[in-house]
């Protein structure tokens, strides 16, 4: 079973999103052979608490702009691993410290990577 077409478009909305606010070492994996309710894992780092809830907070908002519905999100309140559940995408923000702890890219080392496209008009010059 492979990623659904909403669960790629998903993605993309939610990958500008946390490219906007500074995310870094985006990492799609899809899931959706292991897990059968979920598609696609967004891995995004935040260098710290603020950044990892500002770049948590725009995700939200862009998919929930996009008509998408929240199901759950979990972490918000100390910003160090904040999940946010869409159904078929699964975003996971972490500060730096727990990415590296947690490993999930290890754990989940048998799924395919997604290719995470930031689309260049997301890259602003100041």
């Amino acid at each position: 079973m492979t990623a659904s077409t909403q669960s790629h478009d998903m993605l993309k909305i939610a990958a500008a999103a946390a490219d906007s606010k500074g995310g870094e070492d985006l990492v799609a994996l899809d899931v959706s052979g292991p897990l059968p309710l979920v598609d696609i894992f967004l891995l995004v780092t935040g260098r710290s608490e603020r950044n990892v809830a500002a770049i948590a907070d725009e995700i939200e908002d862009k998919l929930l702009e996009g008509g998408h519905k929240r199901l759950r999100r979990e972490g918000r309140q100390e910003s160090r691993w904040v999940l946010i559940d869409f159904g078929d995408l699964v975003v996971h923000v972490f500060h730096e410290q727990e990415r590296v702890y947690y490993g999930l890219e290890r754990l989940w080392k048998d799924c395919p990577v997604v290719p995470v496209d930031v689309p260049a008009s997301a890259v602003t010059e100041d």
